[in-house]
């Protein structure tokens, strides 16, 4: 007959307890099974009776056992079920207490309907699969010639062959750099996530633009860095000084066609927020992933004035060529990409190297920059073709900017209508909208609208939704 053993890690109240349950589990113990008297388990298991009381009194306490006055203690009626749970991991509480923080709900539920082929997508920030080079990209392949080196796996900071490409294409940008400055990414998410990860402590602020694309994602809040909206007036330097302090900072901005609102920053405004930011010693991520979509020639980089390591730029060719390629990179001093390529590596191994051949290859080939052209000539037409719509019919209800390139229009509603209950309304009707809320929390106004997914025919189509939705509330909110 079983019984505890003394004078071992595991309490002899613990021992009990784990014998009671696997009895039960086994089905030995079925459920009504009444158990013996406490004096009689003592006896059986030579252990104090008030040994058994604390066992038979946690089992209870889970719901396993249960006592009936008058009658003894039994197994109670849920006790397999509640054994079962107790038996699994409890993810849940795993993912609760992870670091990395959830999308907002609205942003989960954009990540899931963008893949559903009937609903069509209004805020999204991808190119038409129309736009994309896919003939071209498929025969450039067939002229490819791959060694050994190609199909592995790729080197700390990228491909030397693509870094050196970068160096040389980035000078229409104002940037001088070399290969040791350059880490290949995959994609300029993964550059803010390495950052996070590789240079800033705890409790460091992150300065933003008050209207923010790194609200609608999380890469420095789930490693518990202070994000700080700022507005860019005559006050701001005043501002960052308050804030910073004695802490680590860094400012994260979008100066060329701005997500989500497109705009763009004169050469004064970027030499003055250089200039301040240099003062203040506050580093800052220039994030130039539009700035090839820009309709007219886009003025020089932040980081083309740069002359003490206080910039790291990045960009990428997943607004212009290929999102599924995943490449982009990140220039900065060599300590910093020295330190990033290491985590990188850390994290995947290296960008996909067959990618990075594909890239180079449209970098010096000339096709990129003929590419580009051609994208440009098609999103103007579609801008154009968005805004005659919206002049048509929402001209008395909303307000916006003329694109000046890019994929979107900032549109502004005269009512604050642009609710969770909206956006549910919309796609109820197969509409899939990017609310003001997602980039700004108290944003009731604004949607991100894209004119470069949808087909001309969709964005029509979703458009006229769009108004007949937002009429409804006018109307609702003049009566």
């Amino acid at each position: 007959m079983w019984k505890p053993i003394h004078n071992t890690s595991i309490s002899l109240q613990h021992q009990i307890i784990n014998w009671m349950t696997e009895q039960i589990r086994l089905g030995n113990w079925g459920v009504g099974t009444k158990l013996p008297t406490q004096r009689q388990l003592a006896m059986q298991f030579e252990v104090n009776r008030s040994t058994i009381q604390q066992a038979l009194e946690e089992l209870k306490a889970d719901g396993i056992l249960e006592a009936k006055i008058g009658a003894g203690t039994f197994v109670a009626n849920n006790s397999w079920n509640l054994l079962a749970k107790k038996s699994q991991p409890n993810w849940q509480r795993y993912i609760d207490t992870s670091i990395h923080k959830p999308n907002d709900r609205t942003i989960q539920l954009i990540n899931e309907y963008e893949q559903d082929s009937s609903i069509i997508r209004l805020g999204t920030g991808e190119l038409s699969p129309q736009l994309l080079p896919t003939k071209k990209l498929t025969e450039s392949l067939q002229k490819l010639t791959f060694h050994e080196k190609d199909i592995g796996y790729s080197s700390p900071q990228g491909s030397d062959e693509l870094r050196m490409a970068i160096c040389q294409y980035v000078k229409k940008r104002g940037i001088t750099t070399t290969p040791d400055n350059i880490l290949i990414v995959s994609g300029a998410l993964q550059a803010l996530q390495l950052m996070a990860l590789g240079l800033f402590e705890s409790g460091s602020i992150v300065f933003q633009d008050s209207c923010s694309y790194l609200n609608s994602i999380h890469p420095f809040q789930s490693f518990g860095m202070r994000m700080k909206s700022i507005k860019r007036d005559e006050s701001l330097e005043k501002t960052l000084c308050s804030f910073k302090k004695n802490r680590q900072s860094i400012y994260y901005t979008v100066p060329t066609l701005h997500n989500p609102t497109g705009t763009v920053w004169t050469a004064k405004e970027k030499q003055n927020f250089y200039e301040m930011c240099k003062s203040l010693r506050i580093p800052i991520i220039e994030d130039d992933v539009y700035a090839e979509l820009l309709f007219d020639t886009p003025l020089p980089s932040i980081k083309s004035l740069d002359s003490s390591g206080q910039v790291l730029y990045v960009s990428s060719v997943s607004k212009t060529l290929s999102p599924g390629l995943r490449i982009g990179w990140i220039i900065g001093p060599t300590p910093v990409i020295k330190r990033l390529a290491d985590i990188k590596m850390q994290m995947d191994y290296g960008s996909s190297a067959i990618s990075q051949k594909i890239v180079t290859y449209w970098l010096t080939s000339g096709l990129y920059e003929r590419h580009l052209a051609e994208l440009g000539s098609q999103l103007k037409i579609r801008a154009a073709f968005t805004e005659s719509i919206l002049h048509k019919y929402f001209h008395t209800i909303a307000t916006w900017e003329k694109p000046l390139g890019g994929f979107y229009i900032w549109l502004r509603f005269n009512e604050p209508i642009v609710t969770k209950e909206f956006f549910l309304k919309l796609l109820k009707e197969k509409v899939l909208i990017n609310p003001g809320y997602i980039y700004d929390v108290e944003d009731a106004h604004h949607i991100r609208l894209s004119f470069a997914y949808a087909s001309y025919e969709e964005l029509e189509k979703a458009l006229m939704i769009l108004y007949t939705e937002s009429m409804l509330i006018f109307k609702t909110k003049r009566q």
